[in-house]
């Protein structure tokens, strides 16, 4: 029987950011409007689509071989799992997340200590609790079904948030008292599954193709071909992820230099480049970077 990789991706906010990182990674993934069974172009692997949430308890379950959540919703469900890779990306950018604890801004509670007592609305549940927890903190945490933010202070007196850029929160007139959790995407594997070595190399295959567009996103390449006398001048303001590549043009005392750099660093450094002696400069995108 043919084997395959059972993979749960996030479904919802996540879900585009994945698709993306994957297709730069080399997957192309597709999914009907209502589908939790996206179709893949690796015969090898079987995507389910659930919330990002779960996820870490089917990979902990067995259910799925492995799987991409947050490591909040991993600590959430108190998963058992192996983490095959630290992935830094989010629904808008590639910042890691933070898990904050928010109160109204003009609220008196400054402190962790001051929600003695007090009630908190959250979905992370567990991880508030072992929160407080650890400052002897004694409050009631109720599991809140979304729209976290509007319930301060009518309803509760903190709640316990996921943040990106933290304008949901500036926008409900929210301040954060304290960061319990920072937060990236996870790829991670059912512990039995990951002694399977078809599963094991499939991952770590994975792992290498996810982290390396990871890497390349907003870098850009960019080649040139620059006069023998001129390469000194080209080299002193040419930053470099290791060091530029320099070949020799045939029959000619031509040189041909190729970099890779930050996309807007590209952009302010090709009329200097140019104004240096580099000619016929070219900037072209990169998909995967592989150290």
């Amino acid at each position: 029987m043919e084997q395959k990789l059972k993979l749960g991706l996030p479904k919802g906010s996540l879900q585009e950011a994945t698709f993306q990182l994957f297709k730069r990674a080399g997957f192309n993934i597709s999914v009907r409007s209502r589908s939790y069974f996206p179709s893949i172009d690796d015969p090898e692997v079987e995507v389910v689509l659930m919330r990002a949430q779960e996820i870490p308890r089917y990979v902990n379950d067995g259910v799925l071989d492995a799987g991409l959540s947050g490591l909040d919703w991993i600590l959430e469900n108190e998963a058992d799992v192996v983490e095959v890779a630290d992935l830094s990306y989010s629904k808008q950018t590639t910042n890691p997340i933070r898990v904050v604890l928010a109160v109204a801004e003009n609220s008196g509670i400054n402190t962790v200590q001051d929600l003695q007592g007090k009630r908190i609305a959250t979905e992370l549940v567990r991880l508030t609790t072992n929160y407080l927890a650890k400052y002897n903190v004694t409050a009631k945490v109720e599991f809140s079904y979304g729209a976290t933010e509007v319930k301060v202070p009518q309803l509760v007196d903190a709640i316990v948030d996921i943040t990106e850029t933290g304008s949901s929160l500036r926008a409900n007139k929210l301040k954060v008292i304290d960061t319990i959790l920072v937060s990236t995407t996870r790829l991670h594997a059912n512990k039995e599954a990951w002694e399977n070595p078809f599963i094991r190399e499939k991952l770590q295959n994975l792992s290498v193709l996810l982290l390396g567009a990871l890497r390349a996103d907003a870098k850009v390449g960019l080649k040139m071909n620059v006069p023998g006398d001129k390469l000194d001048n080209v080299l002193a303001i040419l930053p470099a992820m290791k060091h530029p590549t320099v070949s020799r043009l045939i029959n000619s005392d031509w040189l041909a230099i190729e970099v890779v750099l930050s996309e807007k660093k590209a952009r302010d450094l090709i009329p200097a480049l140019r104004r240096a002696g580099a000619q016929d400069i070219i900037e072209y995108p990169l998909n995967k970077v592989i150290p």
